[in-house]
């Protein structure tokens, strides 16, 4: 079974991590861990970006270390436990981003986080999940964290 599971560094990500651990089974299971890191042009011109270098092209180191921490934290979990692991850091939106490489890689199931917000934040925001859930080729399965957190 091929498992993609989308990590953010977040607590919730961490929980995804936790549930794959816990409750699927390692024998014949690879697993990938993605993060994805948004393209800063949709969110400022490059020319107001930190660290902005008109000769450097592509994610900016500070950028790729941190996702490659919260990739590494997963993968390191995962192995621990008996999985196959592979890991990859793409430059891409987040939602069609893990379609996009869920469908490359021919995953049977995409895990991930739900931050579970609510109202106008997940109106102006967007549900990463939601969005996934809806439009996967394969099977998904979010995880929330516990109410009594």
């Amino acid at each position: 079974m091929k498992i993609l599971l989308a990590v953010d560094g977040s607590e919730f990500s961490r929980a995804a991590t936790q549930a794959l651990v816990s409750q699927m089974r390692r024998e014949g299971a690879e697993v990938l861990v993605l993060r994805l890191i948004e393209p800063r042009a949709f969110f400022t011109p490059p020319q107001m970006a930190p660290a902005y270098a008109p000769e450097k092209e592509g994610i900016i180191k500070e950028d790729f270390l941190s996702a490659q921490e919260s990739v590494d934290q997963a993968s390191q979990a995962l192995r621990a436990a008996g999985f196959t692991v592979n890991t990859r850091v793409v430059e891409a939106e987040a939602r069609n981003g893990i379609l996009d490489i869920a469908a490359q890689w021919r995953a049977d199931l995409v895990v991930l986080g739900s931050h579970g917000r609510k109202g106008l934040r997940r109106f102006l925001l967007g549900s990463v999940a939601e969005f996934v859930a809806r439009h996967a080729h394969c099977s998904v399965w979010i995880v929330r964290l516990p109410l009594d957190r």
